[in-house]
């Protein structure tokens, strides 16, 4: 088997690197094109008709161009490298109060509503910030990749160089958007959207934070939290998400405006609109975070600012004390 070994470095807003090995099995390639079409960052480009990853600098280590190979020639492989932030100061540990309160939301979430998964508790590191003491994986993941493995139970800090996607990592506030991902040029290579001005329109709407604002992002769950959330996801089945929504209009009665489109589910609709509004969320995932991650088809997503916790924590005990289990016992069903 004839191979292409090309080393790339990674470019991050941290004077430390991750680098990766791109690997063309040159046996198998049909020199289609397509990682050349589909990288965001224009990592390739088409040279006597085989690819050849002429800015490796810039590549994410998305594996973009390995999951679009048609026959699968390219690997992305990850090698160490120095861990980033390595003399940053580091954060005061949560005082006990705070972590007994995040504990104890999270047991009442997991026992009323009956989550198979941990609640997750997100945090965005203003630039400059202390970090907490929280593992840097040595790999890339994606943001919605951290967030499902955070409701199995590890807790993960991600800077911008441990980021997966370019996409994301902007839209969070570590980086600038890839040019490619800006013009909306990718969703219609992704037959996502119909057209290029429908592809604009989406970018254009959705929001995100100014780029270099946010040093990383930290999420763990929630009952192991190392710092101040700003955001609480929950995964959930839809009927849990139904007593979260009415849980936080128990004391109120209002009526939820929610915002969703299916694209940029994680970073948007689960935790940017949370950050940014301060009102809970529902997000019904996206194609990147179905496409990445173990989340199952009858699954959702709910992110709540951590402001309105304790709102929702007692209206959940309210429910929770007799309209949760009437109506899952189906109370109104006629005599079987």
């Amino acid at each position: 088997m004839t191979t292409i070994d090309q080393s790339a470095s990674i470019a991050a807003n941290t004077p430390r690197e991750v680098h990766y090995d791109v690997h063309i099995d040159l046996d198998s390639c049909t020199a289609c094109g397509l990682c050349e079409a589909f990288c965001p960052v224009d990592v390739f480009e088409m040279q006597g008709g085989l690819p050849v990853a002429v800015q490796p600098d810039l590549c994410w280590g998305c594996e973009t161009c390995a999951g679009q190979c048609p026959t699968a020639a390219i690997r992305v492989n990850c090698r160490e490298g120095a861990a980033p932030f390595a003399d940053r100061p580091k954060a005061d540990p949560l005082p006990t109060e705070k972590v007994e309160l995040y504990r104890e939301w999270s047991k009442t979430l997991k026992d009323i509503l009956g989550l198979r998964w941990n609640p997750v508790a997100i945090s965005l590191i203003p630039a400059g910030d202390p970090l907490p003491d929280v593992p840097i994986p040595k790999e890339r993941l994606r943001y919605c990749q951290s967030l499902m493995a955070a409701r199995r139970g590890r807790s993960i800090m991600m800077p911008a160089n441990r980021h997966a996607c370019p996409d994301g990592t902007a839209i969070l506030g570590l980086t600038e958007l890839p040019a490619k991902l800006a013009s909306g040029e990718l969703y219609i290579l992704f037959h996502k959207l119909h057209d290029i001005e429908a592809a604009k329109r989406m970018v254009l709407e959705r929001p995100c934070l100014e780029p270099r604002t946010i040093d990383a992002t930290v999420v763990t769950p929630l009952d192991s939290a190392a710092t101040e959330p700003q955001v609480i996801a929950v995964v959930a089945q839809p009927e849990q998400a139904m007593w979260l929504l009415m849980s936080s209009s128990y004391y109120s009665g209002l009526r939820h405006e929610l915002n969703a489109s299916g694209y940029n589910a994680q970073c948007v609709e689960t935790t940017l609109l949370p950050y940014t509004t301060g009102k809970l969320n529902v997000s019904f995932g996206c194609y990147g975070c179905r496409a990445s991650s173990d989340v199952g088809d009858d699954l959702m997503f709910v992110g709540i600012p951590v402001d309105l916790m304790p709102t929702i924590i007692a209206g959940l005990r309210e429910l929770g004390s007799r309209a949760i289990p009437q109506s899952r016992n189906k109370i109104y069903l006629p005599p079987m």
